[in-house]
């Protein structure tokens, strides 16, 4: 069968530190995929920076899955990949057979609906977890509520092994200070993408 990558236009990224450094990122042309800025992904696990290593990283509307598989460069034990296009997922697959096909699990499937269930097997596992939503953004078409579906899936976050949520999200969209037991740390732009960061307070 012939691979997605050679059926769809597609551009790549590379990944930019670890142990995959360097290793290339396929990402499909399509209106529902975008490209973490190497910029934005840099600023991120600067921010994060050795928490991330043996955690497990989930990444909801993961796309190609440049983040979490940037992720598993930099240490993390597993990464979780959430995604419902069709071509974005068969690019997605392949991205992580030639990354990292033994750490890598991929659900596909709206997240909204598959969240609940994968949340409560890592709180069963209880290992150290970082939550990263990179939604479509509300400016297409039937998007228009898309953060405030985020925001009630980010309040069911709830338990200490959640150490960390990231949120990829529009620069003119202001994330609330508190989510749940959620409550906002910083919030960093870059250009027409923002990333805002919670933890659980003790």
């Amino acid at each position: 069968m012939a691979s997605t990558k050679n059926r769809v236009k597609i551009f790549t990224t590379p990944i930019i530190a670890g142990k995959y450094k360097g290793k290339k990122i396929a990402i499909p042309a399509i209106d529902t995929t975008r490209s973490s800025k190497s910029i934005l992904r840099e600023s991120l696990f600067n921010s994060i920076a050795y928490d991330v290593v043996d955690a497990n990283f989930v990444e909801l509307f993961s796309g190609s899955g440049s983040v979490g598989l940037e992720a598993l460069s930099r240490g993390a034990t597993k990464s979780y990949f959430l995604e419902q296009n069709p071509t974005a997922y068969k690019i997605l697959q392949e991205n992580i057979a030639d990354i990292a096909p033994d750490s890598s699990y991929v659900l596909r499937g709206d997240a909204f609906e598959l969240f609940g269930s994968l949340y409560k097997q890592l709180k069963e596992e209880g290992r150290d977890t970082f939550f990263y939503f990179d939604p479509p953004f509300s400016i297409r078409d039937g998007m228009e509520d898309i953060y405030d579906k985020c925001i009630n899936l980010i309040a069911q976050i709830q338990d200490p092994f959640a150490k960390m949520v990231i949120v990829e999200h529009m620069t003119n969209i202001d994330m609330p200070d508190s989510i749940g037991k959620l409550t906002k740390q910083k919030r960093k732009k870059f250009g027409k993408s923002s990333l805002t960061y919670y933890t659980i307070e003790d």
